[in-house]
């Protein structure tokens, strides 16, 4: 899946969450030894990231979403790269993809140069659509 071109069904999922959450940015997140890649990517510039700055390896050590609703006051990324320049990570939520229900390959996740505050019920839609990226990778050829 690492380095494959962009597709239509994966930005659809991430477009929508775009919509449904109001945020800056979406992206579906792929993590290996050195890096996070972006599979689909809403409102970024960016195709991937070194792994060692990435909120998305965090994540991915979960079974439910990850929920950072202030970087800045998180002693796990206040003073992350991401945080202290562009692009100015102030809220993020993660939830792992996981794979034949075993292995996390990466991230849906929702990022907002804001801080803001999720409900359990938003925390349940964001893995929903992590739950769809999910069905998409096992069901076709990626």
């Amino acid at each position: 899946m690492l380095d494959t071109p962009p597709e239509e069904r994966f930005d659809y999922i991430t477009a929508k969450a775009k919509k449904y959450f109001d945020v800056s940015y979406v992206l579906i997140s792929i993590i290996d030894k050195e890096r996070q890649w972006f599979k689909s990517n809403q409102g970024i510039d960016l195709s991937e990231t070194p792994r060692d700055i990435s909120f998305c390896g965090h994540a991915i050590n979960y079974s439910k979403p990850l929920y950072v609703p202030n970087a800045l006051e998180d002693e796990r990324f206040y003073d992350n790269p991401l945080v202290i320049d562009e692009p100015f990570i102030r809220f993020y939520a993660g939830a792992p993809l996981i794979i034949n229900g075993e292995f996390a390959i990466g991230t849906l996740c929702i990022i907002d140069d804001v801080p803001r505050l999720l409900t359990d019920a938003d925390l349940q839609m964001l893995q929903e659509f992590a739950n769809m990226v999910v069905t998409e990778i096992q069901s076709a050829k990626v």
